[in-house]
């Protein structure tokens, strides 16, 4: 597909600077359980340097420290800096481009990036970044989501719109393959052009259990592409993919009220020999 990247990520940069705030309130219960098998693929461990690309919050860095890990997180968001600089002071944070990383070639024993690919104008770019700040022996690791008809909240969230929005509501910018690294022959070919070797993709289980009202909530603060299409609606097109989606939430859920949803993920990595 043809695009300006640049366009596509001015447009990224300045929403999650708008959704700073509100996007650790939905993510952290969701994000943090794909986080320790990123970690764990990078080889993550007590008094290694490690470097999380497209930190959002800090999640990843944060976690990395609780490991005894020297953390450091890089996000192209101010926003998300100043929100992982106040959360977890336990990791250091610097605003920076995964595309052009402010650190010299050999800085760091591993590298993470959890979710972040799908979110890149230029993701060759970013792995080769990964590379090349990694000192001989360290290993890359990234995370992205299955397609939509297999993770449940974006199956829910295409369908509404489908039926009760326009899917190419204007304003948003045209942009790289949003499930592109669901393959993993893709994550396969970006590992390995970008110099990577004894390289490893595998599928995770992730799961998540919220209430159908947190789950539309949620949207209001989700990604940049989702929460652009949702805002680009008229308001009665909006009521009513919100209503559907409470909806197919509440068919869902269990006795008690709780969904429990299955969020599969692809988990790539290797190894700079």
């Amino acid at each position: 597909m043809s695009f300006d990247a640049d366009a596509f990520k001015a447009f990224e940069r300045a929403g999650w600077n708008r959704q700073a705030a509100g996007y650790r309130t939905v993510s952290w219960d969701s994000t943090r359980l794909g986080l320790g098998p990123v970690l764990d693929a990078a080889g993550v461990a007590a008094g290694m340097d490690v470097l999380d690309v497209a930190t959002g919050p800090g999640y990843g860095a944060a976690m990395a420290a609780g490991r005894g890990a020297n953390a450091t997180g890089v996000d192209f968001a101010a926003a998300m800096v100043e929100e992982a600089r106040r959360n977890f002071p336990e990791a250091g944070f610097r605003e920076g481009d995964a595309e052009a990383l402010p650190f010299e070639d050999g800085s760091f024993d591993a590298v993470t990036c959890s979710f972040g690919m799908l979110h890149f104008a230029r993701p060759e770019r970013a792995v080769a970044e990964a590379f090349r700040v990694l000192r001989p022996g360290g290993r890359h690791a990234f995370s992205a989501w299955c397609t939509a008809d297999r993770v449940a909240h974006f199956g829910m969230f295409r369908r509404a719109v489908a039926a009760h929005g326009d899917p190419h509501a204007g304003g948003i910018p045209e942009g790289p393959e949003m499930f592109r690294f669901s393959d993993p022959e893709e994550c396969e070919h970006v590992l390995r052009a970008a110099g990577f070797r004894d390289t490893r993709v595998e599928e995770m289980a992730v799961r998540r259990r919220v209430t159908p009202e947190a789950l539309v909530e949620g949207l209001r603060h989700a990604t940049v592409r989702s929460r652009a299409l949702l805002d680009a609606q008229t308001p009665e097109a909006r009521a009513a993919i919100e209503a559907a989606i409470l909806s197919d939430a509440r068919a869902m859920a269990g006795p008690d009220g709780v969904l429990d949803l299955s969020l599969p993920a692809v988990l790539a990595s290797g190894a700079k020999q």
